[in-house]
């Protein structure tokens, strides 16, 4: 029960904001420290042993830090940055905690309220700036008012669907003191499924002959994770996941399908198609995850619909459903557990489901000298079953995405927005979060190199991540759409890159090259097993441009 007996006493209010991170769980905060938040750093100071700050070299990486620990713990990452550029650089990371659904907090220290309005020093409107990324973002007026601020970011950013907020800080309201009580826990608000709705999705499970239940969001725990992979084997249903969450479902049950996104098996697009109902269970149905908006005709689907989201404006935002459920998807799967009976309902469209998923990811045979598909199949069998693998965006990722798979929740940490630069602080966060499991980072040479400084952040902290770098030479996927569209015309995404294995030898990492698939996989081992941070240099041809896909056989056709 909580004690609402606590007398009021004058705080100051660093330390307040120091407190209420401690009330809501926060174990880590990441950071480039600037002068514009120096009371707020010397609070953080007091309490290393239980809130530990990690330093980066780059406001974007510290963001994408906080958006990944969110991800994996469930509770709000958090940030600290400096104004004007501090803050705008770490706008990537808000936008892919937003699209991702990820709980996670920014801290930004502004200018004096006295200053408002000149253009002041690195002065910036942050809630007009980031208010059309974010759930919320605004300026704390006055010391006072930080507990009412400090609570409502913590319950916008776990209510509903998750997401991040932002607050600024002025120099003199960091300097302030004021009477209060200390804080409390923010208390998510979370609806219950409705029991008619229950009901009515039962009934449609019953009756349909090529059900498809379509698994995503943010939101799962492992009990839910479980009771999901439970509810679909005792009825034969079979699942698909959607584009980055392969890891909602174990891709190694007889039910598991396959996952929409880019690179889709044609076998699964068309049993979306062929589906007499679909029950997308926490996902947005967004561009990617629907093939462009194809395999569901906005805004009203030939397949029959139900979708259950957390957030309530969801469902009906492109399509409108035959049932909207506006609830977090492991309370329905619980309710719908006790309203449907444990009988095989679609046994043999599940089977000829999951016999297509396991012919889709059987390595295609190839020519390369350095077969990404045999070498991504491989790593997968030699990592534990909950390696947490983090990539950025490339068709790179197609590879990794295709052939090494799932067995766990909360083992792909990999961006829905498709934000290049991800999977290096990513990794990190994961290790920091989980420094008992192992964490492959895996990045395209461009990717690779939009923070590659936090090398040194990684070596600072002896975060023991396992960096694997794609280097094929090229931004490969933006080539790929060139020779589509403009075919011989390759224009500005040639690269020049260094040798990856010196580089990062010359940050204190041990470090390994290959280009041929025999020394790859001769890398393998020793790579993994090294005691800290460790990097794999992977020469590839950039002819290898998806798998079973030369990039010479593209045209705009």
């Amino acid at each position: 029960m909580t004690d609402r007996s606590t007398p009021a006493g004058t705080r100051g209010a660093a330390r307040h904001i120091v407190d209420a991170l401690l009330a809501n769980g926060a174990d880590r905060a990441f950071c480039v420290p600037g002068e514009s938040y120096l009371p707020l750093l010397d609070a953080l100071a007091d309490v290393a042993d239980r809130l530990p700050l990690i330093t980066c070299r780059h406001e974007a990486a510290a963001a994408n830090m906080a958006a990944a620990h969110g991800r994996l713990t469930g509770r709000p990452g958090i940030c600290l940055v400096t104004r004007g550029p501090g803050a705008t650089h770490a706008s990537i990371g808000l936008h892919t905690a937003m699209q991702d659904s990820l709980p996670m907090i920014l801290l930004v220290g502004h200018v004096p309220t006295s200053d408002f309005g000149r253009e002041a020093f690195q002065e910036v409107d942050f809630a007009a700036f980031f208010g059309p990324l974010v759930k919320w973002a605004a300026v704390v007026p006055r010391g006072e008012r930080l507990p009412e601020f400090m609570q409502r970011a913590f319950a916008v950013a776990t209510s509903g669907r998750p997401g991040p907020v932002v607050l600024a800080l002025p120099e003199d309201v960091l300097d302030a003191t004021f009477d209060g009580p200390p804080p409390r826990p923010a208390v998510p608000a979370l609806a219950a499924p409705d029991p008619a709705a229950v009901r009515a999705v039962a009934d449609r499970l019953r009756a349909a002959r090529r059900p498809l239940l379509w698994v995503g969001g943010s939101t799962w725990s492992d009990a839910g994770w479980q009771a999901l992979r439970e509810f679909a084997e005792r009825r034969r249903l079979p699942v698909a996941t959607s584009f980055r969450r392969k890891d909602c479902f174990d891709n190694t049950h007889p039910c598991y399908a396959g996952e929409l996104g880019f690179g889709v098996n044609p076998q699964l697009a068309a049993r979306v198609r062929e589906a007499d109902l679909i029950v997308a269970l926490g996902t947005r149905l967004g561009e990617v995850t629907t093939a462009e908006y194809t395999l569901l005709a906005p805004p009203f689907p030939r397949q029959p619909l139900v979708h259950v989201h957390p957030d309530a404006g969801e469902p009906g935002r492109v399509y409108r459903p035959d049932v909207a459920v506006p609830t977090r998807p492991e309370a329905f799967v619980a309710a719908l557990e006790s309203a449907l009976p444990a009988t095989p309902l679609a046994d043999e469209w599940t089977r000829a489901a999951r016999a297509d998923y396991e012919a889709f990811v059987r390595p295609p045979a190839d020519a390369h000298a350095l077969q990404l598909a045999t070498f991504f199949r491989t790593l997968g069998a030699r990592t534990p079953d909950d390696a947490i693998y983090t990539n950025g965006a490339g068709n790179y990722a197609l590879f990794l995405h295709r052939f090494v798979e799932h067995r766990r929740l909360g083992t792909q940490v990999a961006p829905t927005s498709g934000a290049m630069g991800y999977s290096v602080p990513a990794a990190l966060a994961a290790k920091l979060a989980h420094p008992d499991r192992t964490v492959v980072c895996v990045a395209g040479d461009g990717c690779f190199l939009m923070t590659a400084q936090e090398l040194a952040t990684a070596v600072q902290y002896g975060i023991g991540v396992k960096f694997l770098v794609v280097d094929n030479g090229t931004y490969g996927t933006i080539r790929m759409h060139q020779e589509r569209r403009y075919p011989g015309r390759p224009y500005a995404t040639a690269l020049r890159n260094p040798d990856f294995a010196a580089m990062a030898r010359s940050y204190g990492l041990d470090a390994w090259r290959a280009a041929t698939t025999a020394d790859a996989l001769a890398a393998l081992e020793p790579w993994l097993a090294a005691s800290g941070p460790a990097l794999l240099h992977l020469i590839v041809e950039p002819e290898q441009i998806a798998p079973g896909r030369r990039l010479s056989t593209l045209t705009s056709a």
